[in-house]
C-alpha cells in the first residue's frame, strides 16, 4: 500500500526524518506534503530539495494523509492543532514526534477518538541511524503501532515501551544523545589541536575511532567494562588518560547529564500539559 504522509512542522527533526523516509524508498517525496506556522522560505526550501508538496490549507494537508506527523515546537501544541481538528478522522494516525507531550495531551486537545503514537527518534534519522523510543496512545491498536514501527525501522533500531512514561528516559538518553557524542567529539578536536594534529587527520582518526569503537560494541558479546580493560595496559597511555578522566569524574557527569535530561522531559511535560488544559 502507498503510505501518504502529512508533516505539521517544517524544522531539523522533520527534514531529517523526512530524509531518511524518502532515502529508504519507504516514503516517494510526492506522496508526502508538509505544512509550518509562518515561514514560506523555509517549506520552499523543502519543496526545492526534496519534491514534496506543500499547502497552508489544513484540508488540503489531510486530506489524503495515512500519516500526519506532528513535527512542530511542543510549545505550539494546541495552536498547531486547532486548524486541523475539522479535518481529523479516525482513519489518521497521529505520529507526535513533540517532547513531553503525552498522547492523553493530544487527544483532549483534539476531542476524537484518534489513534495516535508518540515517538522520539534522533536527527541520526537523516543518515538511517536514528534510535527510536515509541509509544502508543489509548486509541491505538497493535496494528497502528505495527505501521508506524515499520516506517520508523527504515531510518533506524526501535524501541517500543510499554509504559508511555518511560519516554522520558528515552528522551534523556538517546533523543539528546547525538549532542553528547557531538560534544565530546568537539573536545577531542580541541585536544587534537593541542598535541600538534592537523584538523583534517584529527576528524578522520577521531571519526573511524567513534566508528570502530561502536562497531565493536554491536558486534562483541563482551561488556564495555570488559573491552575498555582489554584496551588498557598497566602503567601504559589508555591507563594514564583514563585517569585523567576518573580524576575529573567523567563517567558521573554523564551519568548526571543524562539523569538531568530525562527530568528536565517530565518537567517539560508537565508543564505543557498544564498550559494545554488551560488553554482548551
Amino acid at each position: 500500500m502507498t503510505k501518504k504522509v502529512a508533516f505539521i512542522g517544517a524544522g531539523s527533526m522533520a527534514e531529517a526524518m523526512m530524509a531518511g523516509f524518502f532515502h529508504s524508498q519507504m516514503i516517494e517525496p510526492r506522496h508526502a506534503i508538509i505544512s509550518n506556522r509562518s515561514s514560506d522560505e523555509r517549506l520552499t526550501f523543502l519543496q526545492d530539495k526534496y519534491g514534496v508538496r506543500t499547502t497552508r490549507y489544513p484540508q488540503a494537508l489531510l486530506a489524503d494523509a495515512d500519516f500526519v506527523f506532528l513535527t512542530m515546537k511542543p510549545k505550539d501544541a494546541v495552536s498547531g492543532l486547532a486548524p486541523l481538528i475539522p479535518y481529523l478522522h479516525e482513519h489518521h494516525i497521529l505520529v507526535s514526534v513533540m517532547a513531553g507531550v503525552s498522547t492523553a495531551s493530544i487527544v483532549d486537545v483534539i476531542g476524537k477518538k484518534i489513534p495516535v503514537i508518540r515517538v522520539m527518534p534522533n536527527t541520526s534519522a537523516a543518515v538511517g541511524k536514528s534510535a527510536t523510543g515509541m509509544a502508543k496512545g489509548a486509541y491505538a491498536t497493535p496494528q497502528h503501532l505495527e505501521a508506524v514501527k515499520e516506517l520508523f525501522q527504515t531510518i533506524g533500531t526501535v524501541a517500543v515501551v510499554d509504559d508511555e512514561e518511560q519516554l522520558h528516559a528515552v528522551t534523556g538518553l538517546a533523543g539528546s544523545g547525538p549532542a553528547y557524542i557531538y560534544y565530546l567529539v568537539e573536545a577531542m578536536e580541541k585536544a587534537a589541536s593541542e598535541i600538534g594534529l592537523n584538523r583534517e587527520d584529527a576528524k578522520e582518526l577521531i571519526l573511524q575511532t567513534l566508528i570502530g569503537s561502536a562497531q565493536m560494541l554491536k558486534n562483541s558479546p563482551k561488556a564495555p567494562e570488559t573491552l575498555r580493560k582489554e584496551v588498557t595496559s598497566p602503567g601504559g597511555t589508555t591507563e594514564a588518560g583514563l585517569k585523567e578522566l576518573q580524576k575529573h569524574q567523567c563517567q558521573e557527569a554523564f551519568i548526571q547529564c543524562i539523569k538531568v535530561a530525562t527530568n528536565r522531559s517530565k518537567e517539560l511535560g508537565e508543564a505543557l500539559r498544564n498550559q494545554m488544559l488551560n488553554q482548551t
